[in-house]
């Protein structure tokens, strides 16, 4: 048997994004249709019983992922680029670009918050919220000593990314410094990382169903109704998101790095979907690293360090929606925040998001540090509370989009971006049938391959 005839017929299947494109649509019209509806027993049968139980289930299946691809894949990462100051070149250009990205972000809110104006005139009668308390704000040394984990088991037991990241990379950094000795030792943990790759793409073909179950339970608990007493934020919101997007995050791939930003998008629309439907960075990891190596083209020993670095220290999206809510709630209030004000929104967005967990809802979280900060009310969460879950999933887009935006400009500067993987529209492309096995075919290829067992 030839051996195409394992994937015969694969470039005729629907790929995978596209498949999950159809689900993600159908959820939203299935959910939208149920918050119509509006029955008791199909919201508790279905959208918190059926609906919630899948979604659930996907996600916990991608976080399961999250750790042993970013730990296995970044001590690949750290052998494959072999030399100590590489690596700390690699590190500070990503880490100074992160910054850089979420301050131009949270900027760009507040100014065009400005220009709107949204909460204006809005009625706070009938507002009211429980439960809620203002985190207070770590200092910037504090932020840095929690970096270095006091117990590395109970860091990988928390699923602590940034302590993760800096055990890791000692890890690596001293299989380096040992020379031929960690040969097995690398070899190993190349292995394992294949493994799980693989392992992520099991996980992929379950993909469209599990995203059609969390949007059509996030739109039939939502609805529409609910934005029309904020439209002024929520436009407000989308629009800086669309704006740093579209325009702030392609113009520096286009001036730092040279490239298309039509193809990149075009390419990183996997990822995107997914963060959309998971509304978390880091349950998306696993799909943003596939499509940053094997749909762009960045080496794995860039992209396996970038990629989970930047889901722990890069919120763009959330340190926009920082910004957009805080100008809202001020208005609101009547309060006027001045210069000093904007820039202590400004500089504590940047400081929160180093180390602030890719998971939904953390937004919030660190919303109420920055309103206690500037003098306003923690009760203000409870008029944005509403639609801050289908804000939280477009934010999460942005915040990955900035994740690849970085590892593609990082890895183009250092020569090690695959130009004929970016350049190719196929590159990297899951097919519908790309899980299917056939095996006593493949049983037939390995024997032909290996005819005997080596002593």
């Amino acid at each position: 048997m030839e051996p195409t005839s394992i994937r015969e017929g694969t470039t005729e299947k629907m790929s995978l994004t596209t498949k999950v494109v159809i689900g993600m649509v159908l959820g939203l019209i299935f959910g939208i249709l149920l918050n119509v509806i509006d029955s008791p027993f199909i919201n508790e049968h279905l959208v918190d019983g059926l609906f919630a139980m899948i979604g659930k289930m996907f996600i916990n299946a991608l976080k399961m992922l999250v750790v042993p691809l970013v730990v296995f894949s970044l001590i690949c990462g750290v052998a494959g680029i072999g030399d100590i100051r590489l690596l700390g070149r690699v590190g500070g250009l990503a880490f100074a670009l992160y910054i850089t990205t979420t301050a131009i972000a949270i900027t760009l809110a507040i100014a065009l918050a400005t220009i709107i104006g949204p909460g204006s005139g809005f009625d706070m009668s009938g507002i009211s919220v429980s439960g809620l308390a203002a985190k207070q704000a770590p200092s910037v040394w504090d932020v840095f000593a929690a970096i270095i984990p006091t117990n590395p088991i109970a860091a990988f037991a928390d699923g602590k990314m940034l302590q993760i990241i800096f055990y890791v990379i000692i890890i690596g950094i001293a299989a380096l410094m040992l020379g031929d000795r960690s040969n097995d030792f690398v070899k190993a943990c190349e292995y394992m990382n294949e493994l799980m790759m693989k392992v992520v793409e099991i996980v992929m073909m379950f993909a469209p169903y599990g995203v059609f179950c969390l949007i059509a339970k996030t739109f039939a608990e939502q609805g529409i109704e609910l934005f029309l007493p904020v439209i002024a934020y929520v436009a407000t919101l989308v629009s800086a998101l669309f704006l740093h997007l579209f325009v702030t995050l392609m113009v520096m791939l286009r001036l730092l790095a040279g490239l298309d930003p039509f193809t990149f998008m075009t390419k990183i629309r996997p990822a995107q979907i997914f963060a959309f439907s998971t509304a978390s960075s880091n349950a998306t990891i696993p799909i943003t690293f596939r499509c940053v190596t094997q749909r762009i083209g960045a080496d794995n020993s860039v992209a396996s360090f970038t990629v989970p670095f930047g889901a722990t220290i890069n919120m763009d999206g959330t340190a926009i929606m920082q910004g957009v809510a805080t100008v809202f709630l001020a208005n609101v209030y009547g309060v006027e925040l001045g210069i000093v004000g904007y820039l202590t929104v400004i500089g504590l967005a940047v400081l929160a998001s180093i180390g602030t967990a890719g998971v939904p809802g953390v937004g919030l979280v660190m919303l109420t540090m920055v309103l206690s900060q500037v003098g306003l009310p923690i009760e203000g969460i409870a008029i944005i509370l509403g639609v801050d879950r289908l804000m939280d999933m477009i934010r999460t887009v942005v915040n990955i989009t900035g994740d690849a935006v970085v590892s593609t400009i990082v890895a183009k500067r250092e020569g090690k971006l695959d130009m004929d993987v970016f350049n190719d529209p196929e590159a990297g492309v899951i097919t519908s049938d790309e899980f299917e096995i056939d095996t006593e075919a493949e049983a037939r290829l390995a024997s032909a391959a290996h005819p005997h067992n080596d002593p």
